[in-house]
């Protein structure tokens, strides 16, 4: 078996580490179809599993990248054949199911999504996990009964991957969307994805959240959680939906039921490692489509396979914008 490059994660003296090996395809976790990586990502989940900051990984070693996109070197299910271009992220890919940071993945066919028409590999992981996200959360609260008409929808973690695809997909849409972010320098950039209006979280006080405050927003997408999350929510409209995404300020929430029982606001998660595979299709063929978010994908950042590591901690420090692809040679 000819050996390829992958970028694998290792638990050392009670210490996790994650460096660049070869392996053959015989290393890799078994499935049914065997990918040829052109392109992955890097999520904030990465960023976290990397060195063990967040325990993301539930098994070592494991190859690491939650996502990968390329096309099918081989396939035993008839669904797939030789040469299919097509999409693999979630369920256990990269924590517990060797991922994406490698030359060949090798996953189970029921993980496999077909690449929309008009998509290509860097297209798709331009947008990965983070940008499957934002769309399903989008979902949820369009399901919940947000149109535009309702009034503005907020989303917090702006400049962040979710964020920003967010931000795209919804102004695109028609809504009047507002950025909450941290950096202030960042205002012509969220403008240019279609954010009406900027709020700056410094502006507010969230060592004094009130249990309801005045309804400002008929909508909102929280990658944050803790105590970003508890303003929004006592700061929603009645019958206002939240999709709630991420943990990336605080995994704790600490608010009360009034939004709920008196204003009725509907607190959403979206998991998009268990999304059921019919409408993780539908979703992946609307951000190929009517929700495609064109400036997000243009301006993503190709980082090259060997540089991969020097991009991790940026994330973990807030320090990034937008989205990152990795080019797999």
């Amino acid at each position: 078996m000819t050996p390829f490059k992958a970028y694998r994660t290792y638990e050392e003296n009670k210490a996790v580490v994650s460096r660049f090996v070869e392996l053959t395809l015989g290393d890799l976790d078994p499935g049914e179809v065997v990918i040829r990586t052109e392109y992955s990502t890097i999520n904030y989940k990465d960023a976290l599993s990397h060195n063990g900051t967040g325990r993301i990984m539930r098994r070592y070693p494991c190859v690491a990248g939650i996502d990968g996109a390329g096309r099918v070197e081989s396939s035993s299910d008839p669904r797939f054949k030789p040469g299919d271009a097509v999409i693999a992220h979630s369920y256990d890919i990269g924590v517990a199911h060797d991922g994406g940071y490698a030359q060949y993945m090798r996953v189970p066919a029921d993980w496999v999504v077909p690449m929309p028409p008009g998509m290509s590999s860097r297209d798709a992981m331009a947008l990965g996990t983070a940008g499957f996200t934002a769309a399903q959360a989008i979902t949820l609260l369009e399901h919940n009964g947000l149109v535009p008409g309702n009034g503005p929808v907020l989303v917090d973690g702006a400049t962040g991957g979710v964020g920003s695809v967010a931000i795209e997909i919804l102004a695109k849409s028609g809504y009047e969307v507002v950025a909450l972010t941290g950096k202030e320098g960042e205002r012509e950039y969220l403008a240019g994805l279609g954010a009406r209006d900027i709020l700056l979280r410094q502006s507010l006080d969230l060592a004094k959240i009130r249990p309801l405050d005045k309804a400002l927003w008929a909508g909102g997408v929280d990658s944050l959680g803790g105590d970003v999350l508890a303003w929004m929510l006592a700061t929603m409209k009645i019958g206002a939906p939240v999709a709630a995404v991420g943990l990336a300020a605080d995994f704790r929430l600490n608010t009360t039921v009034m939004p709920f029982i008196l204003r009725g606001v509907h607190l959403l998660g979206a998991d998009s490692v268990n999304c059921p595979m019919p409408l993780r299709q539908r979703i992946w063929n609307r951000l190929a489509g009517a929700w495609r978010p064109d400036r997000v994908i243009a301006s993503a950042r190709t980082v090259e396979f060997a540089d991969l590591p020097s991009v991790f901690e940026g994330f973990l420090k807030g320090a990034i914008r937008g989205r990152y692809v990795v080019r797999i040679p």
